[in-house]
């Protein structure tokens, strides 16, 4: 069985640095210590809005680590910048501008022809494609439909509620063993901590985890190479 990657989201240490607009903190320098500390791949997020990673900040990444995941929306700008750098992923998300972080999976029960045109056009260049969605049967079939390599599940209902029972964690079980077994790549993130990361690193058939805010997070208090060696580590004591 092959080790569970795992993608660290260099968002916050944008989100810092923007705080005051000036040079530092540097998410590329972040992003180089997290790769050099045992991270699989770099995970950031442009959002339409720029409240964080900026588009320098994505070229830089883009030049700078082994393996780069953009987030995006489909907003045409932010597309075409990601056409025109070719990061290995897409993960295209939901996006709304009041909202503190991104809230849930995409909605795909209904026709959407931009997306459609976006998952064509990232494709075209060879930008392996995933969705951001919820762990629902019926959203992955039609993120099937739609042709994509891969999908993340949204693990945030997990992340709320899993100190009380199982039921999510046995949703994203089932949406996990029905994704793989349509041919689909799985992924998960959002919310996913240090201490209920274990038990969605152990369903076989979730190959990759983003993990952002809880490592930066972390980091503050013990440093970056700590932080994600600790996630790694954490990842491993599921059952």
């Amino acid at each position: 069985m092959r080790p569970m990657r795992l993608y660290i989201n260099v968002d916050h240490v944008a989100t810092l640095r923007q705080a005051r607009k000036t040079d530092e903190p540097d998410p590329v320098a972040a992003a180089l210590i997290c790769q050099s500390s045992g991270a699989d791949g770099i995970t950031a997020h442009l959002r339409e809005d720029r409240r964080h990673i900026q588009d320098h900040d994505v070229e830089r990444l883009m030049a700078a680590v082994r393996v780069f995941n953009l987030e995006l929306a489909t907003n045409s700008e932010v597309v075409d910048l990601a056409c025109n750098l070719r990061p290995y992923q897409a993960t295209l998300v939901p996006e709304r501008r009041e909202e503190i972080t991104t809230e849930g999976g995409l909605g795909l029960s209904r026709p959407n022809p931009r997306r459609r045109e976006t998952i064509r056009r990232l494709e075209s260049v060879g930008i392996r494609v995933s969705l951001f969605i919820d762990p629902d049967l019926r959203t992955l079939d039609a993120a099937k439909d739609l042709g994509v390599a891969a999908i993340e599940l949204h693990t945030g209902r997990y992340a709320h509620s899993w100190r009380e029972d199982d039921k999510a964690l046995q949703e994203l079980r089932d949406a996990a063993h029905h994704a793989a077994d349509m041919g689909l790549f799985v992924h998960a993130g959002h919310g996913l901590t240090y201490a209920n990361v274990a038990k969605v690193a152990a369903i076989t058939e979730i190959e990759e985890l983003n993990i952002g805010h809880s490592v930066m997070s972390r980091a503050i208090m013990v440093g970056m190479r700590a932080a994600v060696e600790e996630m790694r580590r954490a990842m491993g004591g599921g059952s």
